[in-house]
């Protein structure tokens, strides 16, 4: 294996990682900063107020898009053996 396939197959890993990380930590992030905006506006300052409802809207979240997440990860499994069978 020479250096481009090697490189080629990290690109790949890493765009994956992030396609499959990506909508999970938005989705945390939008349902973070709503919450945030609504204890700054009525002074709610709950610890518990902040995390059930992300771990909830996450949980959701992971069900729904995880037909694309395999999707995603099945096309690298894909990707990498063409490049094994390809190599020897």
């Amino acid at each position: 294996m020479d250096e481009s396939v090697a490189l080629d197959i990290a690109f790949e890993a890493i765009r994956a990682t992030l396609l499959v990380s990506a909508p999970i930590m938005i989705v945390g992030l939008v349902v973070g900063l709503i919450i945030a905006v609504f204890q700054a506006l009525t002074q709610i300052q709950e610890a518990t107020l902040t995390f059930v409802p992300r771990i909830l809207v996450v949980f959701a979240s992971l069900l729904v898009l995880l037909p694309f997440m395999l999707s995603v990860l099945t096309d690298l499994m894909n990707y990498v053996m063409d490049k094994a069978i390809s190599l020897g």
